[in-house]
């Protein structure tokens, strides 16, 4: 995740990092992308089960039961055991998560864990009565995905309707008291409709934006050709920064970031050298915290059947299940070559990354979507979309 209010607007300072001593287990939410523990959140894919048919889902999920999820028991152990690693946190997702009906549950006992719970969801079966019961679990966040306005959203999302219950459950929580923000994947259909997103977050009331470069897994490998070029998405990375410098000088502090695009980071920078050189010293400083992608390092999936991946969208590989291990056993496993390898990313990749000035700032961007391109693991990462003069090529 690459802060665009914290970076761009200056609402995190390096000393905010240093002053918790970057252990995961201290820092506040805001500011775990910069622990140097690099303690994983951990998604749980806690069921694949969905009501909704989204084009983008990388768990290629549809409205049915699917066979040989983890149990209640299971999912209570395996809580157990991402707190005993000292995961600081632990992100439900699916598939559509309030689908499964033990959630409520899991994550109460994620809390008396003394893990920080959080929930993805598509917000459509967010009721009131839901909404109060999650904040009495005291659920840390709420994210709700919306990849646009109401026709632009439906067709994403395959159901008539979505985007009119999704607003319902922004409110539902918003009323709670739940600390709620959007979710938006950005590609060439709905590029167009960053400026309506802004919109629909300063008419809500929503404190947070996380935009979403597209990754080529599940059914998203089919949108390989509705991926922006280069250049469109170094102008909607630059709208995404002038709407949230936009709404800090109008005093509405929104907290916005983009994910899945580590490039993201050095725009940020070479941006600010040009207007602002003493924000962009700290700037710099705060990318060498993040240390770019992190895959197999600070973000880790478990899926509904246990097995475990680098990510979330990495779903092809599996490093081991944790109905055979616990997870911290699997993730620190040291005879699996490659898991160790993609902890060691930056001296794998090859081409272009290997030879970038950013390489210690951005890791090598997303590996999955370099793989899913050109079927080479370490290869660059065709998304980058900074010249050859940028990364120091010429």
């Amino acid at each position: 995740m690459i802060g665009i209010s914290k970076l761009y607007c200056g609402t995190v300072e390096p000393s905010d990092a240093l002053r918790y001593g970057r252990k995961a287990q201290r820092l506040p939410s805001h500011l775990l992308q910069f622990s140097e523990d690099k303690k994983p959140i951990v998604v749980w894919n806690c069921t694949r089960s969905c009501n909704l048919r989204c084009v983008h889902c990388y768990s290629q999920s549809q409205c049915q039961q699917y066979e040989g999820e983890l149990t209640t028991d299971e999912g209570l152990r395996l809580l157990d055991s991402l707190a005993e690693f000292g995961a600081p946190v632990v992100l439900f997702s699916g598939g559509e998560p309030l689908m499964r009906p033990d959630l409520f549950e899991l994550v109460r006992h994620a809390r008396e864990a003394g893990l920080r719970a959080v929930i993805s969801t598509n917000g459509t079966l967010i009721k009131p009565d839901v909404a109060a019961r999650l904040k009495e679990l005291d659920l840390s966040y709420v994210g709700v995905s919306l990849d646009g306005t109401e026709a632009t959203n439906d067709r994403f999302r395959g159901m008539e309707g979505a985007y009119a219950r999704a607003v319902d459950g922004i409110r539902a929580c918003r009323g709670a008291g739940l600390k709620v923000g959007l979710r938006f994947t950005i590609n060439r259909r709905n590029v167009d409709e960053i400026p309506a997103v802004f919109r629909i977050l300063e008419e809500e009331g929503i404190p947070r934006v996380c935009f979403y470069h597209l990754v080529y897994s599940g059914r998203g490998s089919a949108l390989i050709e509705e991926a922006l070029g280069l250049e469109r998405t170094r102008a909607a990375v630059d709208q995404i920064i002038d709407f949230t410098a936009d709404f800090h000088r109008r005093g509405n502090p929104i907290e916005v970031l983009t994910v899945d695009n580590h490039c993201d980071g050095p725009y940020i920078y070479l941006r600010l050298l040009r207007e602002n050189p003493a924000r962009a010293a700290e700037v710099l400083e705060l990318l060498r915290f993040n240390e770019g992608n992190s895959s197999g390092r600070g973000i880790g999936c478990v899926s509904w059947d246990g097995a475990v991946h680098p990510d979330q969208f990495w779903r092809h590989l599996t490093l081991g299940n944790v109905r055979e291990r616990d997870f911290g056993s699997i993730w620190t496993d040291r005879d699996n070559e490659l898991l160790m390898m993609i902890k060691a990313k930056k001296e794998h990749v090859t081409g272009r990354c290997a030879q970038c000035k950013w390489l210690d700032v951005c890791a090598g961007n997303f590996r999955v979507r370099a793989e899913a391109v050109t079927g080479d693991l370490w290869a660059p990462d065709p998304a980058c979309y900074l010249t050859d003069e940028e990364i120091g090529l010429s």
